[in-house]
């Protein structure tokens, strides 16, 4: 029995487009308009009367936890929300519907306006039922292996470059401007930067929160606190960015040769192979859509092994090293390449949405960010710290023919984000989600270095007071 095959960019197979079909509501492809008559691809009417049933259902305590009732909950969410904002000539272009996914679920929460078994639902949904797994394993999955091999290959001996450059820049430049203002040196560094630069909590924040603890005397949970508002309170910043740049290059595509690449990551011509990343298949059958999952579900499974059995690299860093291994030694048919590419498409577009305002609901604490927000210089330094690394990222990457904006998206402002989470909000602001496997790099190799980098200059807690 043959094995289903999808059209990729470039096939002209009959009756069958390979163009970017136009926005729906739930954030649309790269360039593309949305259609407002429509909200996640249905009549408006009868969205209305979807959502209608969830705000029932959640008023009356009727919600229960579960896998089906978190995907109701979050896509009527999510696509609602993304329908709003792409109802916002301009701003629509500078990252307001993901703004809008990330911020508004967790200020509605924070202020009472969402029935607690609705929340319950969704954090239940976020944390316990794997819905970030879901997702993020979908999209690296199926940008590894939908990705031309060249461009994988040539891109990724470039990585390290702007990978550490990047990190020393920011640490050197964020502990003079910590100096100048006061907050200190090593403080500026150790508090500000590092936690930041680390790319998520798990190699960020809780660690240094340990190392410094034993540094200084008393315990991790007296130090944690402000160090996961400069992760969260620089998250935000991110997404602003990616939104910005994503928005200038629209508008300022030929700023200067090289300042964006439109769907390409490298600055390189080659008459072999393209170097262009795909575009978003518009066409697959269930069986490969099938496909896509089964083979996205086996890199986790595979890469959760190797993750308990070599602790030192986080699953999600070895599903994507498995994910380039495959692609490079050629381990898949091509046809089962595209199927894994097509469910990515599929998770990047349909839950997204969705993902972002699980996210929303079940890990952003708005009180913690105004609590953060009072200190004028945590605010300042926080804020050179993203920006610096979108910047250097951004420079670096270009004089190793990398695009200026992808650039400094990732690794610049990916590894200044909260990981997996961050890194969704920030390639979706961007419009770039098939940057998520260099985002993963990023993050996972960056966050050794940067924690590396921390435990030489622990010791100097002391004598900096």
């Amino acid at each position: 029995m043959s094995n289903p095959t999808l059209p990729r960019a470039g096939d002209s197979e009959p009756g069958t487009s390979t163009e970017p079909e136009p926005a729906t509501g739930t954030g649309g492809t790269r360039g593309s308009r949305p259609d407002l008559r429509l909200i996640g691809g249905m009549p408006i009417w009868i969205f209305a009367a979807l959502l209608a049933a969830v705000v029932a259902a959640s008023l009356t305590g009727t919600l229960e936890p579960g896998m089906l009732t978190g995907f109701a909950v979050t896509m009527t969410m999510g696509w609602f929300l993304m329908w709003i904002a792409n109802s916002v000539p301009v701003l629509r272009d500078f990252g307001l519907p993901v703004i809008l996914c990330v911020f508004a679920p967790a200020i509605l929460a924070y202020l009472g306006l969402i029935p607690e078994s609705l929340t319950t639902t969704v954090q239940a949904f976020a944390d316990d039922q794997g819905f970030l797994d879901f997702v993020i394993i979908a999209v690296i999955a199926g940008a590894i292996l939908g990705m031309p091999r060249k461009l994988l290959i040539n891109a990724g001996v470039r990585y390290a470059v702007p990978v550490v450059g990047t990190v020393l820049v920011v640490f050197a430049a964020i502990g003079a401007l910590g100096a100048v203002t006061g907050f200190g040196f090593i403080r500026a560094i150790l508090f500000i930067a590092a936690p930041i630069m680390a790319g998520g909590l798990p190699i960020g924040a809780l660690p240094m929160s340990q190392m410094y603890a034993n540094q200084l005397g008393g315990q991790p949970d007296a130090l944690l606190g402000s160090l996961v508002s400069a992760v969260v309170v620089a998250n935000i910043v991110c997404i602003i960015c990616a939104a910005v740049l994503n928005g200038i290059g629209k508008r300022r595509s030929t700023l200067f040769v090289g300042f964006t690449g439109n769907g390409k990551l490298l600055r390189i011509k080659s008459n072999t192979e393209d170097l262009s990343v795909p575009k978003t298949v518009t066409a697959a059958n269930t069986i490969a859509l099938a496909q896509g999952l089964a083979i996205a579900g086996i890199l986790l499974v595979l890469g959760t092994m190797l993750g308990h059995l070599v602790p030192g690299l986080h699953p999600y860093a070895w599903t994507t090293l498995l994910a380039v291994a495959v692609k490079v030694f050629r381990l898949l048919p091509k046809s089962l390449e595209d199927s894994a590419a097509a469910w990515g498409d599929m998770a990047a577009t349909a839950f997204v949405p969705a993902l972002l305002t699980a996210l929303s609901l079940a890990v952003m604490d708005v009180g913690d960010i105004i609590d953060a927000l009072g200190d004028i210089r945590f605010v300042l330094l926080t804020v050179c710290t993203v920006l610096l690394a979108g910047l250097a990222a951004g420079v670096l990457g270009y004089l190793v023919k990398f695009y200026f904006i992808e650039a400094a998206i990732t690794p610049g402002l990916v590894m200044a984000d909260t990981g997996g989470s961050g890194d969704v909000a920030v390639l979706s602001a961007a419009e770039r989600m098939y940057l998520m496997p260099f985002a993963t790099v990023a993050n996972r190799v960056g966050g050794i270095f940067v924690l590396l980098l921390t435990s030489l200059l622990v010791p100097l807690l002391t004598s900096a007071g």
